[in-house]
C-alpha cells in the first residue's frame, strides 16, 4: 500500500511535469521562431551550423510537445511501452537541447561574422532594392544604430545625395533628416555591435531558461522510470 500511495504521488507529479513540458515546448518554439525572424531580417540564410540552431530549437519544441502527449497517454493508461518510449524520447530531447546550446555558444562568433558580411552586402543593395531598404531601415530604427561598423559605412554607398545616410539613422526620424548628417543628429554606433550587444545581454536569460527546462526534463525522466518500475512490478496505480 505504501508503494501504491507513493506511485500515486509520482503519477500526479508526472502529470504536472507533462503540463510544464507543453509550456516548455511552446516556449522553445517561440524562441526559435524569434531567432529565425531576426536572422531572416538580417538576410542570413546560409546553412552555417550557427544559423541552423533556431531550426533545431523549433524542431525540438515540436517534438517535445508530441512526446508530452505520448507521456500523458502512457501515464493515464499505465502502459509500459508508452512510458518506456516517453522516457527514451525525453532523454534524446535533453541531449539534443544540450548539443544545440553548445553549438549556439561555439558558433556565436561565426554567426556574428556572417551577420556583418550580410549586412554590408545588403547595404550595397539599399539604393535600388526597396525590400532590402525596408529591412535595414527597420533594424536601424529599432536598435538605434547606423551602418555595419558605424555610420561612415554609408559613405561608400551611392545614395541619392552624396555624404548622406538613410533617414532611419537619425535620432529623430523625419523625411530628409539624413541628407546632412552630424554626429549629434544621427546614431553613430554600428548595427552589428549593437545587435551583438543585445544578444549578449539576453544570453543569460536564455541560459537560465534552458537550465530550467533541462531540470524539468530530468525530473520527468526520473518519474517516468519510477512509474515504469511500478508497472513492471505489477502494482496497480490508480
Amino acid at each position: 500500500m505504501a508503494v501504491e500511495g507513493g506511485m500515486k504521488c509520482v503519477k500526479f507529479l508526472l502529470y504536472v511535469l507533462l503540463l510544464a513540458f507543453c509550456a516548455c515546448a511552446v516556449g522553445l518554439i517561440v524562441v526559435g521562431v524569434m531567432a529565425q525572424i531576426i536572422l531572416n531580417q538580417a538576410n542570413i540564410q546560409d546553412a552555417t551550423p550557427g544559423c541552423l540552431v533556431p531550426v533545431v530549437i523549433i524542431a525540438v519544441g515540436a517534438f517535445l510537445f508530441l512526446v508530452a502527449f505520448v507521456g500523458c497517454c502512457g501515464a493515464c493508461k499505465e502502459n509500459y511501452c508508452l512510458m518506456i518510449t516517453f522516457a527514451i524520447f525525453l532523454s534524446l530531447i535533453t541531449l539534443v537541447e544540450v548539443a544545440a546550446a553548445i553549438a549556439g555558444y561555439v558558433f556565436r562568433e561565426q554567426v556574428m561574422s556572417e551577420f556583418n558580411k550580410k549586412f554590408k552586402q545588403q547595404m550595397q543593395s539599399y539604393p535600388h532594392d526597396n525590400q532590402t531598404a525596408l529591412v535595414l531601415d527597420k533594424l536601424q530604427e529599432e536598435f538605434k544604430c547606423c551602418g555595419a561598423a558605424n555610420y561612415t559605412d554609408w559613405e561608400i554607398i551611392p545614395l541619392k545625395v552624396n555624404g548622406s545616410v538613410p533617414d532611419s539613422c537619425c535620432v529623430n526620424v523625419t523625411q530628409g533628416c539624413g541628407t546632412k548628417p552630424t554626429e549629434k543628429s544621427i546614431h553613430t554606433e554600428g548595427c552589428v555591435e549593437k545587435i551583438g550587444g543585445w544578444l549578449r545581454k539576453n544570453v543569460l536569460v536564455v541560459a537560465a531558461a534552458a537550465l530550467g527546462i533541462a531540470f524539468v526534463e530530468v525530473l520527468g525522466i526520473v518519474f517516468a522510470c519510477c512509474l515504469v518500475k511500478s508497472i513492471r512490478s505489477g502494482y496497480e496505480v490508480m
